[in-house]
């Protein structure tokens, strides 16, 4: 992979030499306020030829093709095709060359690969997509032994900043008992700050997968990114991983 411009994310797990991944920035793009500037999502209200011209750039940076999906915060895992928009919320692939894509604004991307390097995908796990197990369909998919398997989890609202209700905890918990240690009450009665970072881990955990890395930033504060909850009319930066020969 060519050096990555600007300040986009090279993901720290220790992959295979034939696995590459980035995640972008709002840096280095041309997509005018509020999107400035690197806005790669087509569904936000910015100008359609900016954001043509911008995946055009990253594709030009990153040398392969991404595979983009119509991410619906569903479980549903497909098979990277660059023809075509599938909706999906998770991609895999074998193929050298094409990118397995997830766009975010506060929701986790989650990155996959084996020791071997043989297949590599992403994920969109918005709560939604996580509780309902988007993470595990994926592995199914993916068909690796768990102690084969490495994860990267990439920027997601942190755990100082994603309030939510009650009926979020009861979707974690009511799966997996430990869930409740991602929860702490919120100064607002009745409500939650939940950990997104810690309840991924668990659902791997879960499956036996502990090889698991990134976590740890916060897409609501670290101005890097575009959030949702930050400002509703807001960009979407990706998450991408992909196979050389």
């Amino acid at each position: 992979m060519k050096r990555v411009a600007h300040d986009w994310l090279i993901p720290d797990w220790p992959a295979p030499v034939r696995v590459n991944a980035c995640v972008t920035t709002r840096s280095g793009g041309i997509s005018p306020e509020p999107f400035a500037s690197l806005n790669l999502g087509l569904h936000v209200d910015d100008d359609p030829v900016a954001v043509a011209k911008n995946r055009q750039r990253l594709i030009s940076q990153v040398g392969c093709q991404p595979a983009w999906l119509n991410q619906v915060h569903g479980i549903v895992v497909a098979e990277a095709d660059t023809r075509r928009v599938i909706e999906a919320d998770a991609s895999w692939t074998q193929a050298p060359g094409v990118a397995c894509a997830v766009m975010t604004a506060d929701c986790l991307p989650v990155l996959f690969c084996d020791r071997a390097g043989s297949r590599v995908a992403a994920a969109h796990a918005g709560w939604r997509g996580l509780a309902n197990g988007v993470l595990e369909a994926t592995l199914d998919v993916l068909g690796f032994e768990p102690a084969e398997t490495l994860v990267w989890l990439g920027p997601a609202i942190g755990p100082d900043a994603f309030e939510v209700g009650p009926e979020v905890r009861e979707a974690f918990v009511s799966q997996h008992p430990q869930a409740a240690e991602a929860f702490v009450p919120s100064r607002n009665a009745g409500r939650f700050m939940a950990d997104i970072y810690q309840l991924a881990r668990i659902r791997l955990a879960a499956r036996g997968v502990t090889a698991v890395y990134g976590g740890g930033f916060c897409t609501f504060s670290d101005p890097r990114f575009y959030s949702y909850r930050q400002a509703s009319r807001t960009g979407r930066f990706a998450s991408l991983v992909w196979l050389t020969d």
